[in-house]
C-alpha cells in the first residue's frame, strides 16, 4: 500500500505547504509589523494607514441632560433593557442571584443588599443609589467603582440607563 515514492510525496507536499506559511508569514511581517531601523535605531512602522490629523478628541455632543432625559423615561422600556440584567439579578427583596437583589435600589444605600458578600469598591465611591449615581455606575460600572465585582461591561445609551432607572423605581417601597 505504502511504498517509498508515495511516503516522500506525502512529507515534499508538508514540506511544501510548510515553506508556503513560512514565505506567507515573512512577507505579513514586513508589510505590517514594526520594525526596527529608523534614524537612530528608532521603531518605524512598516506599513502605516493615514486616518486624519490627530486633534484629539474634543468635547462630546452637548445633547439633553441626564435629568432631563430621566424625567421622561418609560419604564415599559426598561423592562426591556433590565432583561440584560437578569442573568444576574433579581428584583424580588431579599433574592440575590450572581448579584444583589435590585427590589428597592433607588434611594437605597450602598452594599445594603441582605446576605450578599460585597466586594467593598462601591462604599469608596458612592453612599447612596440616587438616579444619578446608578446612571454613572451602569455607564461604566468598572471605570466608576473599580475593584467591582460586577462584570457587565454598562449601557451606552443615556437613554437606556434612565429608562432601566425607571424601570427599578417602580420597584420601590
Amino acid at each position: 500500500m505504502f511504498d517509498t515514492m508515495t511516503l516522500t510525496k506525502i512529507l515534499g507536499g508538508f514540506a511544501g505547504a510548510f515553506l508556503v506559511f513560512l514565505l506567507g508569514k515573512f512577507v505579513a511581517e514586513e508589510l505590517y509589523h514594526v520594525s526596527v531601523g529608523g534614524h537612530d535605531g528608532e521603531v518605524v512602522q512598516g506599513y502605516l494607514i493615514e486616518t486624519g490629523g490627530d486633534e484629539g478628541g474634543g468635547e462630546e455632543e452637548a445633547g439633553p441632560s441626564f435629568e432631563e432625559i430621566y424625567a421622561t423615561a418609560d419604564a415599559g422600556k426598561g423592562e426591556r433593557v433590565f432583561n440584560k440584567c437578569k442573568a444576574c439579578h433579581k428584583l424580588e427583596a431579599g433574592e440575590n442571584s450572581t448579584g444583589p437583589y435590585l427590589h428597592n435600589v433607588v434611594g437605597r444605600e450602598v452594599d445594603t443588599a441582605t446576605n450578599y458578600a460585597y466586594s467593598g469598591a462601591l462604599e469608596k465611591v458612592v453612599d447612596v443609589w440616587t438616579p444619578e449615581h446608578l446612571q454613572e455606575f451602569l455607564k461604566d460600572p468598572q471605570g466608576y467603582a473599580p475593584g467591582t465585582a460586577m462584570g457587565f461591561s454598562g449601557l451606552g445609551k443615556v437613554e437606556d440607563r434612565a429608562n432601566v432607572i425607571a424601570y427599578l423605581a417602580t420597584f420601590s417601597d
